[in-house]
């Protein structure tokens, strides 16, 4: 486990109000601004003349990467520092990969569906990751290039990868568990190479569903699998996705005015913030809804409609400015705005600020803008 600044201050003079404490010579103000500087790296351990053995050698066990990374023509595996994704975050995404035989009647008919399969979600493009390919013998590999991986089956199981076979839940559940930890809590050389889980074929694609979103969660860094399914690989990359992100930095999108349906002068204009969530939940209703419309994206930090509100980052007055900057006055005859149902607190403040336009508070969930939008229209 990666220390932290407050674990180093135990260790140091200025915890013990011994000798030596906050004694500067280091650089550093204080024992404290000392700690936190060498957690986050920013500087050496050398530069403190007082630490004690312990600590040294601590520091210089914690240096070691817990889990090596193998890379297959750039793809990433393992490379993983802490156990949980909000001590820091996660490195690499867990690998999906599909295992398919060149030998097998239905090769092409496999290999066409896993190169045409593609889903977008929240500006990102999800492909598999890696096809593993069974007896290859002399099959062309250049001639299938794309953003997939190709690897034959012989070259992969040459690779530093702990394999496990899905034969029991709970027995790959818990040696999973046990890997992860030996390796980051206990830098453990031994459990330090990445881990794939090998789910077998099987009728039960809930089932299979299942067992893979808790493996990918605790702590597989690769699923390969005989069967290749597309709902259940899209399921399984929209989990992922909202897993291996960087909980310190909200996921958002350009503040601008985004257009549905060839919207004109006379189209509905909605408001919301750049948090990414919250914009493709309503973007996904505006564009099924096949009715002309403009969603003005204020900025917002990347937070949600009523955690921008009450930090302050969806006031009024940000509205008025950014309604100026987007120029929304001679882009629409509409004078009208919708605005999402928890901000109905804002109305009347927005009215003020915005005297051209009439407020209209929207709907709570983005689910219900279609039966809002039958009832103004």
């Amino acid at each position: 486990m990666q220390l932290s600044g407050l674990e180093i201050f135990k260790y140091l003079p200025g915890s013990q109000k011994a000798a030596h404490t906050n004694c500067k010579e280091c650089g550093c103000p204080t024992c404290m601004a000392f700690a936190i500087k060498l957690a986050q790296k920013q500087i050496t351990f050398d530069r403190c003349k007082y630490m004690p053995e312990e600590l040294k050698n601590l520091y210089k066990k914690n240096l070691k990467s817990p889990q090596k990374t193998i890379k297959i023509d750039g793809l990433k595996i393992g490379g993983e520092n802490v156990m949980y994704r909000h001590e820091k975050k996660f490195v690499n995404r867990t690998v999906f990969a599909v295992v398919v035989d060149c030998k097998s009647p239905d090769f092409n008919e496999k290999l066409k569906r896993i190169k045409n399969f593609e889903i977008n979600r929240i500006n990102e493009k999800m492909k598999v990751d890696l096809v593993i390919l069974k007896n290859a013998g002399k099959h062309p590999l250049k001639n299938l290039c794309d953003e997939t991986v190709y690897i034959e089956e012989k070259d992969f199981l040459k690779l530093s990868l702990k394999k496990i076979i899905d034969n029991s839940f709970s027995k790959t559940a818990s040696e999973l568990v046990k890997i992860r930890t030996k390796a980051i809590t206990e830098r453990d050389e031994k459990y330090s190479d990445p881990v794939y889980v090998y789910l077998k074929s099987s009728p039960n694609k809930f089932n299979l569903c299942a067992r893979a979103s808790y493996y990918l969660c605790k702590y597989a860094n690769m699923l390969v699998f005989e069967d290749f399914d597309e709902s259940l690989f899209a399921t399984l990359m929209t989990l992922r996705q909202n897993i291996y992100t960087d909980p310190q930095k909200p996921l958002q999108v350009e503040p601008k005015i985004y257009e549905f349906n060839n919207p004109d002068e006379n189209s509905l204009v909605f408001m919301t913030t750049n948090f990414a969530l919250t914009f493709y939940a309503v973007a996904n209703e505006l564009q099924n809804l096949k009715v002309p419309s403009y969603l003005i994206v204020t900025p917002a930090g990347g937070m949600s409609v009523l955690t921008a509100w009450s930090a302050e980052k969806f006031t009024a007055k940000m509205v008025a400015k950014t309604l100026k900057k987007f120029d929304i006055l001679n882009k629409v005859k509409t004078r009208e705005i919708i605005i999402p149902g928890l901000l109905a607190p804002m109305k009347k403040e927005l009215e003020k600020a915005l005297p051209e336009f009439k407020i209209i508070v929207g709907t709570i969930e983005a689910y219900s803008i279609a039966e809002f939008v039958k009832k103004i229209t």
